[in-house]
């Protein structure tokens, strides 16, 4: 595993001599911009696998993208090669349509800590409540990002993270989705404690949200990736585009369906992805992204 072999797959030409947040910001930047949030493997017959050497050939090698697992166990390695003080947390992501969160861990996030403040980074979570640049780690303060509005909020040693949504300019209204979504203006994505986490207590939830019949991950097919001004996302043959803050507080949302024989073609040309194995696009979830 080389560091430099990886700023090449992220396209990072910046300085990294310093760890700052500065560089720190950059190269997060950098990183959600070229590495999709995306779960195919399961999808076209590839277990995911929790190592980290695996991990860095499937992404930086192979041109692929990951969940969070995969996607912040590798930032993790990154930042500690660069000299950050980096450590592992658990959350678990709130799910709106049970309006409740799960009981165990199901989702890798970072905690950096840089010259008296700590800081979450997290680049695993995709689609619109991907954060743009790390946080701090202050409860009840609003943080604007070019997504929208993120903020925690601590309670007893539990910390929430929320998003403050913008409104929607829909261009093709009838393939939307759904309106209490559209109508929800603050958006909770997970809650999480500062207990330090091992990468071996996320092996159990990295197997089960593969294999699980009702996991998200299994009923959904999910390929995501930041760009310059908003994201694209491709869940099972839906593609949304997304430009954040498109006009007056609004972003401006184009949908389109897609044909069994675009997939391949927009995999590559969207999300710069080839796939060894034939994937089969799945969306049997009402369970909504956005």
């Amino acid at each position: 595993m080389d560091i430099k072999e990886y700023f090449a797959r992220i396209s990072y030409r910046g300085s990294h001599n310093k760890p700052d947040l500065a560089t720190m910001s950059d190269i997060f930047q950098h990183h959600i911009q070229a590495v999709p949030f995306e779960n195919l493997s399961i999808h076209c017959g590839e277990g995911i696998e929790l190592e980290l050497e695996a991990t860095y050939n499937k992404i930086v090698r192979k041109n692929r993208g990951g969940w969070c697992m995969e996607n912040n166990y590798l930032l993790s390695w990154v930042l500690k090669t660069l000299g950050y003080n980096v450590t592992l947390l658990g959350a678990k992501v709130y799910v709106p349509e049970l309006d409740a969160y799960p009981e165990e861990i199901d989702h890798l996030l970072l905690r950096v800590d840089l010259g008296g403040k700590s800081y979450i980074v997290d680049g695993g979570f995709g689609m619109a409540y991907q954060l743009w640049q790390p946080m701090e780690l202050i409860s009840g303060t609003d943080q604007p990002q070019t997504p929208g509005v993120f903020r925690f909020q601590e309670e007893s040693g539990i910390w929430y993270l929320e998003k403050v949504k913008r409104k929607q300019w829909v261009l093709n209204q009838s393939t939307s989705t759904s309106q209490n979504v559209e109508n929800e203006v603050c958006r909770r994505i997970y809650l999480f404690t500062l207990q330090p986490r091992d990468i071996e207590e996320f092996r159990g939830c990295n197997a089960h949200l593969q294999t699980a019949p009702d996991s998200l991950f299994v009923t959904k097919s999910i390929c995501s990736l930041q760009t310059a001004d908003g994201i694209r996302a491709l869940v099972g043959w839906k593609l949304t585009e997304i430009k954040y803050n498109y006009k007056d507080n609004m972003d401006l949302v184009e949908i389109r369906m897609l044909a069994d024989e675009e997939m391949e073609k927009t995999l590559k040309e969207k999300f710069n992805i080839t796939l060894d194995k034939k994937f089969v696009p799945v969306n049997t979830s009402r369970l909504s992204l956005f």
